[in-house]
């Protein structure tokens, strides 16, 4: 993952003691709306010797074992342009998996042609696998006929039985690989699925050169630019050969203008399949993640109404199922990277975005209404980054990728796996990163369904979007206003308290009108040089808020 510029630039530019100040900004959330959980996840883990870890690759399978491709061997990409994305950490050898047997083989790819053999060694390439066939896009990583890094402008179809039955014999493979060159394919960081018959190549970038977090004109430089896209196209197979056709390029700056992000196939509320683009990075005018997400059909696509999403914002292992009983389509995530997460139960704001290990579910219901809950279970560690879920074989499946729900069984079902990622020792490590603090995961986790388990989750979504408060300006010098908005005429208490809970301001607001309200505060004449804690009180519940008093 290629943090944005920016972020590190912009922080550098600030004194010590504001970035001090700025990391200790948090805004939190006391949640208080609940609902049922309709199927509890657990996790098992399964170690498989000598296998090693391997985070942001690309995979397929074929008779119950796996092949992994590209992907990064250790953890989070290094700030120093030298350091980062060097070639001993690209993944350069073919990794079969058989989770049943708890085996493993390696084959190295020196066998390829150069071209193909690059790009395959490469990280977030996007990926999908029709039938026996799996595709490859794009992918950034070193180049030694380009002499640089670059992303690299090619397809390759990957023949996955016949390559891991090579791999596992030790035989080459050469014949089941094929490279097609196209400049629009020239994508990293973004999603391929599939609509009925065309494929969509979903948001990304086109990165060449050195990472460098001071920005694309400092030392060795950089050239980046997002693609804002939606390329749709079709995929002719005749024989041994493929005919590439594309269909149409929706581009929108703003709304499009993210990468590193989770891209599912969906059942939309009129039957027809889709796919939702959720959260990535960065925002068009700002440094930090989406919070909205985009639906996408085969007319066009749309904002999500009325939706954000707080958990689970760079791309992570994910599970999309259907029910076509309730008419519900529901959306797993596994930990990852945020820029909320969950502290002592209350919903924590960090826009350094750090490591998580949230795991949340984003529901879509019958009326089209989207809804995100953190589910009662989380990951080991602060895993998930760069993860995948690799379905089970058996597990029954609808078109477009979707775990058929309805036919899970009301028992224990183990419907998948999640292998690799980055693993963090820490929330942020970014700024003092120098290799050692995280590392890519080499464990595996056979993920289990039972269905119909009364377990209370925190309906996110519900409260945060209705209330959305907001206190600013946040540092301030004890004059301040707090807004907040009401879905209808209600009574509301603001409680303020320094942050051993000692209460310093508490006051009943009678029958405040529907929509936004605001609420002037002025603690000048108290002695503060701290943190306090401003709660509001409705009949939806508590939100609160934590703000910096500087005298």
């Amino acid at each position: 993952m290629i943090l944005e510029a920016a972020i590190l630039q912009s922080i550098i530019d600030m004194n010590k003691a504001l970035f001090i100040l700025y990391l200790i900004i948090l805004y939190t959330f006391k949640l208080a709306s609940q609902t049922m959980e309709p199927f509890q996840i657990q996790l098992e883990e399964l170690h498989i010797d000598e296998l090693a870890g391997v985070q942001s690759f690309a995979w397929g399978q074929a008779d119950g074992k796996w092949l992994i491709i590209g992907g990064r061997l250790d953890g989070l990409h290094r700030r120093q342009p030298f350091a980062s994305f060097d070639l001993a950490g690209h993944n350069n050898q073919l990794i079969v998996i058989d989770p049943i047997a708890k085996k493993k083989w390696t084959l190295a790819l020196k066998e390829l042609d150069a071209p193909i053999q690059e790009q395959l060694s490469s990280t977030y390439m996007e990926f999908f696998q029709e039938d026996g066939l799996l595709y490859i896009i794009g992918g950034y990583g070193y180049s030694a006929t380009a002499d640089d890094h670059i992303t690299f402008p090619a397809l390759v179809s990957v023949n996955v039985s016949e390559a891991i039955k090579a791999v596992i014999a030790n035989k080459s493979i050469v014949p089941f690989f094929k490279q097609y060159y196209d400049k629009k394919f020239a994508v990293t960081g973004g999603y391929l699925n599939k609509i009925y018959d065309k494929f969509y190549l979903t948001g990304g970038q086109n990165f060449i050169g050195l990472y460098n977090p001071m920005g694309p004109t400092h030392g060795p430089g950089f050239y980046q630019k997002y693609t804002n896209a939606i390329r749709v196209f079709t995929i002719d197979r005749t024989g041994d050969s493929l005919q590439i056709n594309h269909v149409s390029e929706k581009i929108d700056s703003i709304n499009l203008h993210r990468r590193d992000l989770n891209v599912l196939p969906q059942i939309m509320p009129n039957g027809e399949e889709g796919l939702t683009m959720f959260s990535g990075v960065f925002q068009a005018n700002v440094d930090l993640p989406y919070l909205n997400a985009i639906n996408i059909d085969s007319s066009g696509y749309t904002v999500a109404p009325n939706f954000n999403q707080y958990f689970n914002h760079y791309q992570c292992a994910h599970i999309p199922m259907y029910s076509k009983t309730s008419k519900e389509m529901h959306n797993v995530f596994f930990g990852g990277i945020a820029q909320y997460y969950m502290k002592s139960d209350v919903l924590t704001k960090d826009d350094n975005a750090p490591f998580v290990n949230t795991i949340a579910r984003v529901t879509r219901s019958q009326d089209n209404t989207m809804k995100e809950y953190k589910m009662p279970i989380e990951m080991p560690s602060l895993l998930g980054a760069g993860s995948e879920f690799i379905p089970n074989g058996n597990v029954p499946m609808l078109t477009n990728e979707l775990i058929d729900y309805d036919l899970l069984s009301d028992t224990n079902t183990l419907i998948g796996y999640i292998f690799g990622g980055i693993s963090s020792s820490a929330p942020n490590v970014f700024f003092i990163n120098d290799g050692s603090q995280s590392q890519a995961s080499n464990t595996l986790y056979k993920v289990w369904l039972k269905k119909s388990e009364t377990v209370n989750t925190d309906d996110i979504t519900t409260l945060l979007s209705t209330i959305n408060l907001r206190v600013y300006p946040n540092p301030n010098n004890g004059k301040f206003a707090i807004q907040f908005y009401l879905p209808k005429s209600t009574d509301v208490n603001i409680t303020i308290t320094d942050t051993a809970g000692i209460n310093i301001d508490d006051t009943d607001y009678m029958k405040l009108p529907l929509g936004e309200n605001t609420i002037e505060k002025n603690l000048q004449n108290l002695k503060l040089n701290n943190a306090v804690i401003v709660s509001l009180t409705t009949q939806y519940g508590q939100v609160s808020l934590q703000c910096i008093i500087n005298k």
